[in-house]
């Protein structure tokens, strides 16, 4: 039966150490297993030391990781034991790093030295004329000392003491200071430009006196750095060849992987035990998988142990899938509860076409969902949401806040309020009925069809008699003859059945309240269906006041698209309340445990990572 979820099957696989790897990525590739471990052994003295590894890689990333290239798509195919991948990798990085450290210190030192020339080009290529020699500038001294910084932009006065000499330079958008001064008092300015974010600049002694030849000296320079920098990067990434760099960092990512995704793992010093759930009963797709690996394993299901709880599998078709929403928001259901995604893909829609009955605003609705569903997949209930709104919308007569294109099919909402709120109501009814109904295919699942039959039965009578009275009075002899049901089988068993007459009367009295409390909330689904009609009213009446005919069509537009930004957001948050609140509450518990398919190892996610870091 499609309403009722199911639970996982438990599943065990042995393999070789050296199989363990690529068994795992092929399990992973399938999408439809969870592992989780049930007895201990392999990873007592595994992963202690594959995160040792994963430690070491992380410290060598933050020093290098700029100068790596990007990990290879998969790791090496070659069958080997998890520490073996690691070890090896690390070795391949520890001796990557012996090659390429001098080439990195030169590269770093190139970086700064071209960085402190693009800060001071500006100076000599703008500055007027007079500029001192800046490369003697700085071999002031013992007495004096003087400075030049680069200030941070829009930087304000300045405490300059009345002992140092300053100088600001505008070049464009960039403003240089120069400062000469006893050097006590030079230490206490670079403290207060330091705060306020100014950089203090060094220049070369063998600087020419002319800005002009500074300014070519400056420009070859560059040139000579870029080709040095080009040279070093050429022979890293001969290095990152020779040493197979990017097999060793999809190796790295993948243990990465291993350590955060996959529970302790029982096993032997030549064999691996991996224990877990599926979605695929018989196993014939991971089974296949791993024989296009060549893996070799043996594969049964026994029972699953006592001592775990199964994950939950929602078997809905397609078209169900977007409305299991509804019921997460209470918790996946259990195994011996009903799951009524199949139900809701129907009552959803009822409910908000006819809270948002209109042809066009529901085109419009259906437009915005095939547009982002796939970006936000949520917006997939807008499609069946604004498809219900439209065929309401034909049934009520109303186009974009008009009644003048369409006839009404049924009736015209302001017209003839009593039978819509009538119609909610009874719409109501049903559901709930229906709730009942699920609550007693529940307690036939857990084998407690007789409780059920003996006891909330009789309140179902008793609903059938309160919904019946409102076309034939009679029906209300329902109600007492229901809570007679409901007490005396409440009471059988019970050791004092007088003191237990009292409570079950006082519980089936609380519960029929509920039950029509319930059902009168449902009177919001007519009152909105109103209300929305009013304001298209209001839309439509303010731009037919309008005698400018492009005005008043803008108007209209404009009225249209506040109605449906607000009158959607809030019929769909009055739908979500009454599923949650009127219908869940009769059957839903939300007591299961979703299933969680372990996802493939992403080998590169960790280098951007670190690159960003850096």
């Amino acid at each position: 039966m499609l309403l009722r979820p199911a639970n996982a099957t438990w599943f065990e696989l042995l393999t070789g150490r050296d199989d363990l790897a690529p068994a795992l990525r092929c399990l992973a590739a399938t999408g439809q297993v969870e592992l989780e471990s049930h007895t201990d052994g392999l990873a007592a003295h595994q992963l202690p030391a594959l995160r040792a590894a994963i430690e070491e890689y992380h410290r060598l990333a933050q020093q290098y990781a700029a100068y790596w290239p990007a990990a290879a798509s998969a790791p090496v195919a070659r069958r080997r034991e998890p520490e073996q991948i690691s070890n090896e990798a690390l070795a391949q990085l520890h001796t990557w790093v012996s090659s390429a450290d001098s080439s990195i210190v030169c590269l770093q030192r190139l970086a700064h030295e071209q960085t402190e020339i693009e800060l001071i080009q500006p100076l000599f290529a703008r500055a007027r004329a007079g500029l001192p020699n800046l490369g003697l500038f700085g071999r002031s001294g013992p007495l004096l000392a003087s400075h030049v910084y680069l200030l941070a932009p829009k930087t304000g006065a300045l405490d300059i003491p009345p002992v140092v000499l300053v100088d600001r330079i505008e070049c464009g958008e960039q403003t240089y200071m120069l400062a000469v001064g006893p050097c006590a008092q030079m230490a206490a300015l670079d403290d207060e430009l330091i705060a306020v974010k100014a950089q203090r600049l060094v220049f070369p002694e063998s600087l020419p006196a002319d800005p002009v030849a500074v300014t070519a000296l400056l420009s070859v320079r560059l040139e000579q750095i870029t080709g040095q920098a080009a040279e070093l990067r050429s022979r890293l990434s001969q290095f990152d060849q020779v040493h197979g760099i990017a097999a060793a960092l999809a190796d790295l990512a993948f243990i990465q992987w291993f350590v955060n995704q996959v529970p302790e793992l029982a096993g032997t010093p030549h064999f691996a035990w991996i224990t877990g759930w599926t979605s695929d009963p018989s196993g014939s797709r991971f089974e296949a998988t791993l024989r296009r690996a060549q893996v070799h394993y043996l594969l049964h299901f026994p029972q699953a142990p006592r001592d775990i709880v199964a994950p939950i599998l929602q078997r809905n078709p397609r078209w169900a899938r977007p409305f299991e929403v509804f019921g997460g928001l209470l918790g996946v259901p259990a195994a011996n509860e009903a799951d009524p995604s199949m139900i809701l893909a129907l009552l959803t829609p009822l409910m908000f076409g006819f809270m948002f009955g209109d042809v066009g605003q529901g085109a419009v609705l259906v437009a915005a969902g095939l547009g982002l569903r796939r970006r936000y997949p949520a917006t997939a209930l807008l499609i069946p949401g604004g498809i219900a709104a439209m065929a309401f919308g034909v049934l009520f007569g109303s186009v974009f806040a008009r009644e003048d294109i369409l006839s009404a099919l049924w009736l015209r909402p302001m017209q003839q309020p009593l039978t819509l709120l009538g119609v909610s109501v009874a719409g109501g009814s049903a559901i709930i009925l229906l709730g009942l109904v699920l609550d007693a295919v529940q307690h036939y699942w857990v084998g407690q069809a007789r409780l059920w039959w003996a006891t909330r039965a009789g309140l179902g009578l008793c609903y059938l008699g309160l919904i019946g009275s409102t076309l034939d009075r009679h029906a209300l002899w329902s109600i007492p003859a229901g809570l007679l049901w409901y007490c005396i089988g409440d009471g059988a068993g019970a050791p004092s059945r007088l003191r237990r007459l009292g409570v079950s009367l006082g519980e089936a009295l609380e519960t029929l309240l509920q039950l029509f409390v319930n059902t009168l909330s449902f009177v919001r689904v007519g009152a909105f269906a109103l209300a929305h009609a009013g304001l298209a009213a209001a839309v439509f009446a303010l731009a037919g006041g309008i005698d400018a005919r492009p005005i008043a069509l803008l108007a209209l537009a404009l009225g249209n698209a506040l109605l449906i930004v607000i009158e959607g957001l809030v019929v769909g948050i009055q739908t979500t309340r009454l599923v949650l609140f009127e219908f869940f509450i009769r059957f839903l518990r939300g007591s299961g445990r979703p299933f969680r398919p372990l996802h493939n190892p992403p080998p590169i996610n960790i280098m951007a990572h670190f690159r960003k870091s850096t």
